[in-house]
C-alpha cells in the first residue's frame, strides 16, 4: 500500500474520525465503519489533514487553477488545503459557497476568489454525488471549468438502495457524468489492508468490513 495512504488511514483511526462498530449510512445500510471528517475539529488535526490533501494533489500531477469547497465541510477543507499547498510552494486561490444567497454587501452566494479557470472541488466523501452536482452547476454558471474532485475517503460501494443497486459507485458515477477524475487520499481497500496488519482490537473488525465490501463493493 502507498505509504501516504497507509499514514492517512492510521491518522484517521487515531483521531477518532474513522470508527468501527455499527452505523447507518445515508443509503440506509448498516455499515461496520464510519468516516466523519467533522471530527477533525482542532487545529493540529486539521492542519495534518490539509497536508494529506495537499500531498495527494501534488503527487497526482493534476493541473488546476483554484480550489472550491462546497458548504459546509468543504469550506474548511478548501481553506486549510490552500494554506498547506502554499506552504509547499503552490499558492492557489480558493472560494466556497453560501447555502443562501446574500442580498446585501457584495451579494451572491460565492465567497472568496472569483471562480475562473480550472476549478478543483474539494470535499470529504461522495455519498450520492449531490454536493458535486451542485458545485459543478455553480462553477459552470460562473464561466469556469470543474476539472476534478478530491475527497478524503472513497468508500468504493455501489450507489442506490438495496433493491436497485447500481453497478457503479457514487465516485464512478461522478466521473462518468462529468468526465472528470475523482482523487481520494484513501479508500476501502486501503482501510482493509491497514486493519489486516493492525492490533487485535482493530483486527476483530476485519471480517465485518470484508463482508460489507463483498456485499456492496464495486468490482
Amino acid at each position: 500500500m502507498n505509504n501516504l495512504r497507509q499514514q492517512f488511514i492510521e491518522f484517521s483511526v487515531k483521531a477518532g474520525v474513522l470508527r468501527f462498530g455499527e452505523f447507518v449510512t445515508k443509503a440506509g445500510r448498516t455499515s461496520p465503519y464510519f468516516f466523519n471528517a467533522g471530527m477533525f475539529n482542532e487545529g493540529a488535526a486539521l492542519g495534518q489533514l490539509a497536508q494529506f490533501y495537499a500531498r495527494t494533489l501534488i503527487d497526482s500531477g493534476l493541473q488546476f487553477d483554484m480550489l472550491f469547497g462546497p458548504a459546509y465541510k468543504g469550506i474548511t477543507l478548501a481553506s486549510a488545503t490552500a494554506v498547506a499547498l502554499a506552504a509547499a510552494g503552490h499558492n492557489v486561490p480558493f472560494s466556497y459557497n453560501r447555502k443562501e444567497t446574500k442580498d446585501h454587501g457584495e451579494g451572491g452566494n460565492i465567497v472568496g476568489s472569483e471562480l475562473k479557470g480550472r476549478v478543483l472541488i474539494i470535499d470529504d466523501v461522495i455519498s450520492a454525488g449531490t454536493s458535486v452536482s451542485e458545485s459543478v452547476e455553480m462553477i459552470r454558471a460562473a464561466g469556469a471549468t470543474p476539472c476534478a474532485v478530491v475527497i478524503a475517503l472513497d468508500r468504493m460501494e455501489r450507489s442506490g438502495k438495496d433493491a436497485e443497486l447500481s453497478a457503479h459507485s457514487a465516485v464512478e458515477e461522478v466521473t462518468k457524468s462529468y468526465g472528470m477524475p475523482v482523487i481520494s487520499i484513501g479508500n476501502l481497500n486501503d482501510l482493509l489492508e491497514y486493519i489486516s496488519g493492525a492490533n487485535a482490537e482493530l483486527m476483530r473488525h476485519k471480517a465485518a468490513v470484508a463482508a460489507y465490501r463483498e456485499r456492496y463493493g464495486v468490482a
